[in-house]
């Protein structure tokens, strides 16, 4: 343990240095320009798709090379501000089809100024290699989450050793390469392909720690900087992730009480409390029979954990849960399963390139009983998903690559930054969006108060949307006198459908449905 501290303590030291180096290599060749080809969608006619080759190892320029792929909607207006880049998070979230959205969904004469920018990080969707560790690794029929028994913590325990393994069998020669830094390097790879001095840069949840490393290394190349849902930059990854499991939680209580809110439409009492008795009491049955064979306790989490980052799916969620509760009727459990909780959204190929940045990103505790101690004592606070998501995470404990050094995103040479956070988001709690305002001088912390959601502009609130499109336009943001900038009021909780209307799509479900789950 002490030799493996000393290594990790000298790799911190190497990160450190290198963050000194903002500039790009004094050898390093020009990236050619992307070939622009048509892919546009029915709702994105004005898509380009193209790819870009940057190096495996930023350390060895002339070395081994990967490919990312990346969207574009060119700038309409008759001068351009020149790229925005956009990423939805996770880290292993695609951001292909966020280029067109974002495009669409600002007003036209923001977006008009812009060429949006999509991309896939290393690792991801249409970007080479593409990381899948272990196929099926989430597929229905895993062991309960909470280890009642020996048994049950074996099981998870070796799922987790297996998936560390294989992406080590499998990816020997990039995992050392795939994390946060190496993943902001490559966009100024882009923003030189492209031709552009500096770039403009949206990014959500995770996508918030990417832009703010890339605007360690490179601040003089930050036009703007726009950070929605900010991770905390001082808990990658093991402890935010503790925070996580006490926020869904109460994300969690939020959806009883609005149930119960709603009791002439689910018929499931009054009391939020007893509510939340009946859904553990629904989980506890799902670990002994698993709802149509597919949904246990496990299944049942990652179903539920979406209404965590959107209150839009609560309708969905309720109407599952009291059918169950209520009638025992496992077909809507099912449903709302395959819908919310298959594989994540982004798949196996995401998870594992989730894995792989946040295993490398920073330094995760190797010893079990340090996981099994904080993961008994938040689920005895916080025991909706606190053993899901130490499992989530486990493959750390055993990941064959050695980490690096959290990275210190304090920045006093950048441009004004835009920063929005709702105040109860579960995903990345209030309280990281207060620190990374802290540590980026000048910029401007915009609040929904009240307000739940994971990923808050672009999701039909007009006040927070205001603020962007304000940015986007002249880089003007709000001053206050206190900690936070600006307060917008929160959106408008979901109605449940009536027995004649249907839930209708909104802007914010097709954001949510873009966005990468997970911080």
């Amino acid at each position: 343990m002490r030799t493996r501290a000393a290594a990790l303590c000298a790799a911190a030291a190497v990160l450190a240095g290198a963050l000194t180096a903002a500039p790009a290599r004094a050898g390093a060749a020009p990236a050619p320009g992307p070939a622009w080809k048509k892919c546009g969608t029915r709702d994105h006619p004005t898509l380009q798709c193209a790819s870009v080759q940057v190096p495996l190892d930023h350390a060895d320029p002339a070395g081994r090379r990967i490919t990312l792929a990346l969207s574009r909607v060119p700038h309409t207006a008759r001068s351009s501000e020149g790229p925005l880049l956009v990423n939805p998070g996770g880290p292993g979230g695609s951001g292909l089809a966020l280029a067109g959205f974002v495009a669409s969904a600002l007003p036209r004469s923001v977006a008009g100024r812009y060429d949006v920018i999509g991309f896939d990080p290393r690792g991801v969707g249409r970007s080479t290699p593409a990381l899948t560790c272990a196929p099926g690794h989430f597929a229905a029929g895993r062991p309960a989450s909470v280890p009642a028994t020996a048994a049950l913590e074996r099981a998870n325990l070796d799922r987790a050793r297996s998936f560390a393994a294989a992406c080590g069998r499998k990816y020997a020669d990039v995992l050392p390469h795939l994390d946060t830094v190496s993943a902001a390097r490559d966009l100024d790879v882009i923003r030189r392909a492209l031709g552009a001095p500096r770039i403009s840069y949206l990014g959500y949840s995770y996508g918030t720690y990417l832009g703010a490393v890339y605007a360690k290394l490179y601040p003089e190349r930050v036009h703007r900087l726009v950070l929605d849902s900010v991770v905390d930059p001082t808990g990658v990854w093991y402890r935010n992730n503790l925070g996580q499991d006490y926020a869904f939680d109460d994300r969690h209580r939020a959806l009883m009480a609005w149930i119960a809110r709603h009791d002439a439409v689910y018929r499931l009492g009054t009391d939020p409390a007893r509510i939340e008795a009946r859904w553990y009491a629904m989980r506890a049955a799902l670990a002994e029979r698993p709802a149509g064979g597919t949904v246990g306790a496990a299944e049942l989490e990652d179903t539920f954990m979406p209404g965590g980052y959107y209150d839009g799916y609560w309708p969905h969620l309720a109407a599952a849960f009291a059918a169950y509760a209520r009638d025992g009727a496992t077909g809507p459990l099912v449903a709302a399963y395959r819908t919310f909780g298959a594989v994540d959204r982004s798949g196996d190929n995401g998870y594992s390139v989730y894995t792989a940045v946040q295993c490398r990103d920073a330094s995760w505790p190797r010893g079990w009983n340090r996981w099994r101690a904080d993961a008994w004592r938040v689920h005895a606070k916080a025991p909706l998903i606190a053993w899901n998501n130490t499992w989530y995470n486990a493959p750390c404990a055993f990941w064959p690559t050695a980490p690096l050094g959290r990275v210190n995103i304090a920045n006093a040479e950048l441009p004004p930054a835009l920063l929005l956070q709702a105040t109860e988001d579960a995903a990345t709690p209030y309280a990281g969006a207060a620190t990374a305002h802290r540590l980026l001088a000048r910029s401007s912390l915009v609040v929904e108060r009240g307000g739940g959601n994971h990923g808050v502009t672009l999701s039909g609130n007009a006040c927070l949307d205001g603020y962007l499109a304000a940015y986007l336009t002249d880089g003007s943001v709000p001053r206050g006198d206190g900690a936070v900038d600006a307060v917008c009021a929160k959106s408008p909780e979901p109605e449940p459908p009536s027995a004649k209307t249907a839930p209708t799509p909104s802007r914010g479900s097709a954001l949510h449905g873009l966005l990468g789950f997970r911080p």
